[in-house]
């Protein structure tokens, strides 16, 4: 009965606040939907820590007869073992506290009661992904956080950049998902069943084995492995479907940290490490994963390094972060991957609600070049994020213990080492630059919010900002994105500030206005996920990646390399630095830059201006897919619209028939003149057209 109440406890509350709306009221509805979600979270833990210490099994729970239709008969059944219980805490923990978050962050709009069912419908969505039986159950979750997300992401449908990110995503996830429901049909085909435990099993069995595709004999178990892989790419923003997520940074920051930190985009790792055994028979495959996954962590944080927009940086950030979730799993230290998503979930949702903490602080700027000095206004947001900020760069000491990323990503960088592999070699350098640019971006990010000079005293630029128009409905607008260096633009720019905010954002600073704390309902969630950025490493490292610990606590759930975990504690020492060393670089570099000589940021920007153009405009992605897809994609329209459909079927079909009706009543309404003498004339030349033609046939 457990498992029944976490997975449907959101959806029942999400009926309830969704169909009740403002019938029942704010209030109430957030009461429904943030109570679920805190007893399902509270039923979760216990589920986790049974798994821990070895007092749970898996095991599975059927819900109903779903399909019976020919060869295709299973039950939606809910799944419970090892991996699943990660995700159970990981969803439920993240999604309890951002939907108390919401009661302060969203206390002005005026559609609470849709937004928090909208959270509980996509956290039930998100439940039934990673609680599937089967391959269609886990595409049933898969689509719904798609629409979930879709529906959060355009909340203030009244936005038009919030409708066309939506769109944005809801598209570019449709191109993966293309590839996973191919994925899910060619298993099918191969299996005959859709079943997980069942194709886990027969999995190696099919290992070497061929099919033939356009005349070509290719490797089974590779193409559905890739297939499968084209869904977590979109799913989870790796390169070349990864255009969708920092656009996604429209919806409110609630959502920011629900949907792009901890839990849907973490939907595509999870799907590969449940069907590792799959992935396992394929070489080709898993070469493929860890290439994507390191090309998307050093893509991502080189794009990080040189946005303004806060929100963007840590959007950018979770697409890296993902990047090393891959390439862990690609060779094959799935558990590693799961460590990593599991810390990351606590330290990247505390970076987004702090990032949320600071925007409402700020009334909604979200431009890092109007901040600064802030960790003396808002110290309590400021040391939440300080503990993200170490957990995220990886700050520990060998030997000693650190924080939460220090245990999991330095354990993703040792693997990929340790796999002894050429792509290996090639993953554990990408990480380790990767750390670098992460440690940069992320120490950049604090020193421009949190220390220096304020910069939202800034008096022309405030006066223009004082003058625009709020909605409460609308915040978290964009930031300026103008390309520049980590200075405000000049006051000549002002008229350009000015239409930024034309969106509502009130800048800080002025007319007696003063950066705030944020209320308790705020300040909790930081506090909490504070307290699992620092501790979630030391405390579970032992049963996410050392080998004994490990094999037991995976056992059944995924395909765990015991041999591979314990060759990590066998690398060089200078390999188990190396993490360290480019944190401390990175650190560095952003103390250098910052603390001493304000103009050097500007001055590296100018000196390396194509470099930095091509990072800030983010490897011109959109305006490749723009050239590529879209303009093609809108010819091809137009010439079916314009040349086939008005110009050929509707020329010659409806408006043709049209216009020889027209044509043919325009000469028979002159016989309806109304003269007797008219229609008498029309019926003798029919009398005498009737008797010619009887003459003729009697003459015949």
């Amino acid at each position: 009965m457990t498992i029944q109440l976490i997975v449907f406890l959101p959806l029942l509350a999400a009926i309830v606040a969704g169909f009740g709306n403002r019938i029942i009221g704010n209030v109430p509805a957030k009461i429904i939907t943030t109570g679920a979600l805190f007893a399902a979270c509270a039923l979760s833990w216990p589920v986790f820590i049974g798994f821990l210490n070895g007092t749970s099994s898996a095991q599975v729970v059927p819900v109903l007869t779903w399909i019976v239709s020919g060869d295709l008969n299973f039950d939606w059944a809910l799944r419970v073992d090892a991996l699943t219980a990660v995700m159970l805490v990981v969803v439920t923990t993240v999604s309890a506290l951002v939907h108390l978050y919401s009661w302060g962050y969203m206390d002005e709009d005026p559609d609470q009661p849709r937004f928090f069912a909208y959270l509980s419908l996509f956290t039930f969505a998100m439940l039934m992904l990673v609680t599937a039986n089967n391959l269609v159950q886990m595409f049933f979750g898969w689509e719904g956080v798609g629409l979930a997300s879709y529906l959060l992401i355009g909340f203030w449908f009244k936005k038009p950049s919030a409708n066309a990110a939506a769109i944005k995503a809801f598209v570019v996830n449709r191109v993966g998902d293309l590839g996973f429901m191919l994925g899910i049909f060619g298993t099918f085909l191969v299996f005959g069943t859709v079943s997980i435990p069942e194709i886990l099993e027969a999995a190696p069995g099919m290992a070497g084995s061929a099919i033939t595709f356009a005349g070509m004999r290719l490797d089974t178990m590779t193409i559905l492995c890739l297939l499968l892989f084209v869904g977590a790419m979109g799913k989870s923003a790796q390169l070349g479907l990864h255009t969708w997520l920092p656009d996604a940074m429209e919806g409110p920051t609630p959502v920011s940290a629900l949907i792009h930190a901890a839990t849907m985009v973490t939907a595509g790792v999870f799907m590969v490490c449940r069907l590792s055994p799959m992935f396992e028979t394929s070489p080709v495959a898993l070469t493929v994963v860890t290439i994507v996954g390191a090309s998307t962590a050093i893509f991502a944080a080189t794009v990080g390094l040189v946005q303004h927009d806060i929100k963007r940086v840590i959007a950018y950030s979770t697409c890296s972060q993902l990047g090393y979730m891959f390439f862990a799993a690609g060779v094959g230290a799935y558990s590693a991957a799961m460590f990593h998503l599991f810390t990351h979930a606590f330290f990247k949702a505390l970076l987004f609600l702090g990032a949320g903490s600071v925007i409402h602080a700020m009334h909604h700027e979200q431009d890092m070049r109007y901040y600064g000095g802030l960790r003396k206004e808002i110290p309590l947001t400021f040391w939440a994020m300080m503990a993200g900020t170490l957990a995220i760069t990886g700050v520990g000491i060998v030997g000693l213990g650190g924080f939460a990323g220090f245990y999991s990503k330095d354990a993703i960088i040792e693997v990929a080492f340790a796999s002894g592999t050429e792509v290996g070699q090639f993953a554990f350098f990408i990480g380790v630059l990767a750390a670098l640019l992460t440690s940069f971006y992320s120490w950049r990010l604090m020193f421009l919010t949190f220390w220096g000079t304020p910069r939202w005293t800034d008096s022309e630029h405030i006066q223009h900002a004082l003058h625009g128009h709020h909605d409460d409905a609308q915040h978290d607008t964009h930031g300026h994105e103008e390309a520049g260096a980590d200075n405000p633009p000049a006051q000549e720019d002002a008229g350009h500030d000015a239409s930024a905010y034309a969106h509502g954002q009130h800048a800080p600073g002025t007319g007696g206005y003063h950066p705030h704390e944020s209320p308790l309902t705020m300040l909790i969630p930081l506090g909490v996920l504070a307290t699992g950025a620092v501790f979630a490493g030391f405390l579970f490292h032992n049963q996410f990646v050392e080998a004994a610990e490990g094999a037991a606590f995976w056992a059944g759930s995924l395909a765990f390399n015991e041999h591979l975990m314990h060759e990590i504690h066998e690398v060089p020492l200078w390999v188990k630095l190396a993490s360290t060393v480019a944190m401390l670089i990175g650190l560095g570099t952003a103390i250098f830059l910052y603390f001493f000589g304000k103009d050097r940021p500007a001055r590296l920007a100018e000196m390396f201006s194509p470099l930095y153009q091509f990072f800030f405009n983010k490897w011109y992605f959109d305006e490749l897919y723009h050239l590529f897809f879209i303009r093609p994609a809108f010819w091809l329209g137009r010439l079916f619209w314009k040349k086939g459909d008005e110009g050929t079927i509707d020329r010659f079909g409806p408006n043709g028939i049209a216009s020889v009706i027209a044509s043919g009543s325009g000469v028979m309404k002159r016989f309806q003149s109304g003269y007797l003498y008219s229609y008498a004339l029309v019926m003798l030349l029919g009398l005498a057209a009737a008797a010619t033609w009887i003459i003729v046939q009697g003459a015949s």
